[in-house]
């Protein structure tokens, strides 16, 4: 989904705001921490810890590596 938001001068820096909809989806309030990463396509913010997916890549990969382990643990 595309959605439209201006740029505009705040102090030193420039802003967009973004729209209710978009906020409330990803449950992002006033105050939050975004990540801005440059990509190849443009600009992605996203409010998730981009090594957050990397940490969960490895875990995964220990959790079908010692499945039966985990198992016998959990009991």
């Amino acid at each position: 989904m595309v959605k439209q938001v201006t740029a505009r001068r705040m102090g030193g820096s420039v802003g967009a705001t973004l729209p209710k909809e978009t906020a409330d989806r990803f449950h992002i309030k006033a105050g939050d921490t975004l990540n801005v990463i440059e990509t190849s396509e443009g600009i992605l913010i996203t409010p998730l810890e981009p090594d957050f997916a990397k940490a969960m890549e490895v875990y995964e990969r220990g959790a079908r590596k010692y499945r039966n382990a985990l198992h016998e643990l959990s009991k």
